[in-house]
């Protein structure tokens, strides 16, 4: 039977330590425990898998990606996943909350500045070129010895450990377009996708965040075009349309429901908008959604 509510698990029901704010586990043995997880769900964490053997899908917001040998994926809260594995698979899984690093560093934004905690799927999924792999399976393997070691300081040598992780990744996508925008021009990018995150719901034109970043409609499209190759405009509608596809496969919801909760006039408007963004009408997109959980269930 499908569920018809998206499950939301927090830390402390995946770990066995009842640690609510960092997990850290070989791959295998935590989707031992976790059957259930090949389909559809949520975290309310930070959640950070490197498969280092297997194969199969993983589906990230609607998106799917196959699974590869040092793939590193990076998640961040709310987002939707599942998988769907061909026989072994291993690797490494990091979960950690919002609150782990608050702590730890003077900058409450720190973590925003990396491009893989920016929710975009294409830039949250990256395979390792073969000369780093060593070393970014080096930290992995030091994050299970130092989480299992019971040391003094444990939790700031694991937050540690992470922050190089992180750099080292980040290293990797800081591609040459990043390079030649200007640190101001990127912050003005990460301050609208900021945003937009927070007032997608009441705002839905480029010169309502415009004026939020006291600049022009036109420099913000620039920007938009520049940065990340998108109109303003359509970096608000495919939020938008995202927060529809996750509403959508909650199957307690009705088509008209979800157009209210996300602030359209009518069903009918919301349907035309939905079916111009995605290629398909809302009912379409769910009935298809659940012939695919109905697959998952089978395959298990």
């Amino acid at each position: 039977m499908i569920k018809k509510d998206i499950p939301v698990y927090t830390i402390d029901k995946l770990s066995q330590s009842n640690q609510k704010d960092i997990q850290v586990s070989r791959f295998a043995p935590y989707l031992a425990v976790h059957k259930n997880l090949h389909l559809a769900h949520r975290h309310s964490f930070y959640h950070l898998i490197l498969f280092i053997e297997g194969g199969g899908t993983h589906e990230i917001d609607f998106e799917t990606f196959p699974v590869k040998p040092f793939q590193i994926y990076f998640m961040i809260p709310g987002q939707v996943h599942s998988w769907s594995f061909e026989n072994f698979v291993d690797g490494y899984v990091v979960n950690f909350s919002e609150q782990f690093f608050q702590s730890f560093l003077s900058k409450p934004d720190y973590l925003e500045q990396f491009p893989f905690f920016n929710g975009i799927i294409s830039e949250s999924v990256i395979e390792l070129p073969v000369d780093i792999q060593p070393q970014i399976q080096y930290y992995f393997e030091e994050l299970i010895r130092e989480s299992e070691s019971g040391s003094p300081y444990t939790l700031d040598m694991v937050r540690s450990i992470l922050i190089q992780l992180f750099i080292s990744v980040s290293r990797l996508t800081y591609d040459e377009q990043r390079q030649r925008a200007t640190n101001h021009n990127y912050k003005l990018l990460r301050n609208f996708q900021k945003l937009i995150e927070e007032n997608y719901f009441n705002l839905r034109l480029p010169k309502d965040y415009a004026e939020l970043l006291y600049i022009s409609p036109n420099h913000l499209n620039s920007l938009c075009r520049d940065l990340i190759g998108l109109q303003a405009g359509d970096v608000i509608r495919n939020r938008i349309v995202l927060e529809a596809k996750r509403l959508l496969v909650n199957l307690d919801l009705t088509v008209a429901e979800i157009a209210y909760k996300l602030n359209f006039d009518d069903n009918s408007y919301f349907t035309k908008f939905f079916k111009k963004q995605a290629g398909l009408t809302p009912d379409e997109f769910r009935k298809e959604a659940v012939k695919q959980t109905q697959k998952k269930v089978w395959l298990k």
